[in-house]
């Protein structure tokens, strides 16, 4: 029985040894992952890699200007105060500061509407795409002229607007079809990316403001007319948001909550627990999935608009042992609905020996210029 104990015991401790050794590991292979993202853009642009936080880049240029923000997520929602009221882009006529994956800050001046755009766009007499999607159609993080809309705005010589914002999932991007659809669009270009976008339609779906989009067709918040109460709620979010930053890059640097989140195995209970995102999809989402892409097909069709779905792969398709339980029912509901289908994940990752080559340094993230560029070649091949 003594021996039980002794061998359980030096067990344990050979248990926590190595949960901790692996900890020290990850710790050493984010810190080798920076230092090889610093050499590779150095080498490639020879400039520096920006290693500033969102929230230090936005510090530096308020000292610069004034007409400075952080840029407007929908996954923000939980920060709005006003439960009857959801604005649907950032502020406008704003410089907004996005994302940095590749080595430096996409920032964009927003157009009058809080859409990564130049404002002219809104002006045009015929607009030949309108997007609506996610970050990946927001613009990150790539800056004009390298992001979708922007490319496909070169390949046309036609108008382009961009109504894409990071963290939108389908109800989002329905809403935002139905506030700011114009009747002279050829086409309305839907961008699906299978790594978020039943996850946040399973939350959008309990929104009251979404819900009533989807049960009454005549519903409408009037944005394009509130864009003075939709800048001050974006504003105050924007705040709210630029304070929670601040404060966790101050708990970040400190050296007592470092060594918690080491003694805590932060980083190795993240990696042990980390699910892809088709291990946690609610079967039942597919039925509002549907329901959303319906009604955004009669929307345009309503519109004398052309309907395109595009099919965006997500990073870890390409890395790990991937399921296509909810690829192949997403592709059967738009059989089903009988809708032009423009899949990348087939028309260009599965043609190429590495697909990793179209993310920033081969790592997760939003596609980079090349992926960006191949992406857009392809929705305008499709769409003649």
């Amino acid at each position: 029985m003594k021996n039980i104990k002794i061998y359980f015991i030096i067990f344990f401790i050979c248990v926590i040894f190595t949960f901790y050794l692996f900890e020290t590991y990850l710790l050493i292979k984010e810190k080798n992952v920076i230092t090889f993202k610093t050499k590779i853009y150095n080498e490639n642009t020879g400039k520096k890699y920006d290693l500033r936080s969102k929230f230090e880049i936005y510090q530096d240029l308020k000292k610069e200007e004034r007409n400075i923000s952080l840029s407007y997520s929908a996954w923000n929602l939980g920060l709005i105060g006003d439960k009857n009221f959801h604005p649907l882009s950032g502020l406008s006529n704003t410089k907004s500061i996005h994302c940095n994956e590749n080595g430096y800050y996409s920032i964009y001046l927003s157009d009058r509407f809080g859409f990564n755009n130049p404002d002219s766009e809104w002006d045009r007499d015929q607009i030949e795409y309108l997007l609506v999607g996610d970050s990946f159609v927001h613009g990150a993080c790539v800056n004009r002229p390298n992001d979708i809309s922007s490319v496909l705005r070169t390949l046309s010589g036609k108008g382009v607007l961009n109504l894409g914002i990071s963290g939108n999932g389908p109800l989002n991007e329905y809403a935002t079809l139905r506030e700011y659809i114009k009747p002279n669009i050829k086409k309305i270009i839907w961008v699906y990316y299978e790594g978020y976008d039943l996850l946040d339609l399973m939350a959008e779906r309990n929104n009251n403001i979404f819900r009533k989009y989807i049960e009454d067709i005549n519903f409408s918040q009037n944005l394009i007319y509130k864009q003075k109460t939709k800048n001050q709620t974006i504003k105050k979010i924007i705040d709210q948001e630029a304070n929670r930053i601040s404060k966790q890059l101050e708990k970040d640097n400190n050296l007592k909550y470092k060594i918690l989140k080491f003694i805590r195995l932060d980083k190795t209970k993240k990696s042990i627990f980390f699910k892809p995102s088709f291990e946690t999809i609610d079967n039942s989402v597919f039925t509002d999935f549907e329901e959303v892409i319906k009604l955004a097909k009669e929307l345009s069709l309503k519109n004398n608009s052309k309907f395109y779905f595009v099919y965006l792969p997500e990073y870890y398709r390409y890395t790990t042992k991937y399921s296509n339980q909810n690829y192949k029912k997403v592709l059967s509901i738009l059989e089903k609905l009988n809708i032009s289908v423009i899949n990348i994940h087939e028309d260009i990752f599965a043609k190429e020996q590495n697909p990793l080559k179209f993310f920033p340094f081969q790592m997760d993230g939003h596609f980079n210029i090349l992926g960006s560029k191949k992406v857009s070649e392809v929705i305008y091949q499709n769409t003649q």
